[in-house]
């Protein structure tokens, strides 16, 4: 397996679930407003971890690119800075002042899929009722495997199901996913598996979201979709109209860029036709989707089975 290695003062090499040949350099002084961790090329090439990283692993197939922003067992609030050139992390502030989750460490690797966009004028069909649009953000992750990963970290993972949060007027979805390497991801294809192998996950993960904002003297947040996990298959399809979204972002020709604060390089609509996001957005295309509808006829009917796009997908699903 390829690795990313991160220059730091403790020399940690973490591994990387991509085969691009990839160094994490931090930036400035860590815990300062300045602090980056930006990726290069072996030859100095700056690197997007939000543009440049496949969506889509060709080591493990079906399996998709998790970059780890927040690492379990930790609060400080690291995000993609997707206005800054070459879009690297750092750490979130708020009227001058670093931000960490007041509420205490998280619970799971939380990051983001590469090459994804949560488009505001877009509203999911399931919501039209909430009539939300996007946050403007790469696709939320939170990841449940046993490694804490550090930020900026590339892994393969499978992807379980998903939850929306509305996060002030906007749908923040949340993709639940499992390292393809960790022991626990051969007994976990769908979301059903984790409530039946590591019950109450899904229900803390939900809280986490539903309570965190509640120390800064904010309400609790609210959830779409009867606040129910959808499973993979649903998830999926949420990946592929959000890779859709980012590719027409790339393309866009009447200023979505500057509308939305976004840093697009000028040249990425020149590689759109390149080789591996043409297997991203084969990837995403090939696996199956349930709208909500079907999943309530399903839960009343039990000889639709849920997900069997997905699952049944030989060539497309490989763990």
């Amino acid at each position: 397996m390829a690795a990313i290695s991160k220059s730091s003062s403790n020399g940690r090499l973490p591994r990387s679930g991509s085969k691009m040949d990839m160094t994490l350099n931090e930036l400035n002084e860590k815990d300062t407003l300045d602090y980056r961790v930006q990726a290069h090329r072996d030859d100095g090439e700056v690197l997007s971890l939000w543009h440049d990283v496949p969506l889509t692993s060709e080591e493990v197939p079906g399996a998709l690119h998790f970059i780890c922003e927040i690492p379990r067992c930790s609060r400080k609030k690291y995000e993609i800075a997707t206005d800054e050139a070459g879009t690297p992390i750092k750490q979130d502030e708020k009227k001058g002042k670093l931000r960490e989750f007041k509420k205490g460490d998280i619970l799971f690797n939380y990051g983001c899929f590469p090459r994804t966009w949560e488009d505001p004028d877009f509203i999911h069909p399931d919501l039209r009722e909430e009539g939300v649009g996007g946050d403007n953000d790469p696709l939320d992750v939170c990841e449940i495997g046993l490694r804490i990963c550090e930020v900026g970290e590339v892994r393969a993972v499978k992807v379980l199901g998903v939850l929306c949060m509305i996060d002030d007027g906007e749908a923040d979805w949340k993709v639940v996913v499992i390292d393809a390497a960790d022991p626990w991801a051969p007994l976990l294809n769908d979301i059903e598996d984790v409530d039946t192998h590591l019950p109450n996950i899904l229900h803390n993960i939900r809280e986490w979201f539903r309570t965190y904002k509640i120390p800064d003297g904010k309400p609790p947040n609210v959830f779409g979709l009867q606040e129910r996990f959808m499973n993979a298959s649903y998830a999926m399809n949420v990946v592929s109209e959000t890779h859709d979204a980012w590719k027409e972002l790339v393309i866009s020709k009447n200023g979505e860029k500057l509308k939305h604060n976004l840093s697009v390089p000028d040249n990425l609509k020149n590689r759109l036709d390149d080789m591996d996001i043409q297997r991203d957005t084969g990837m995403v295309k090939k696996l199956s989707s349930n709208s909500l509808a079907a999943l309530d006829e399903a839960s009343s009917n039990p000889a639709v089975v849920l997900g069997a796009g997905a699952a049944g997908d030989d060539e497309a699903l490989s763990f």
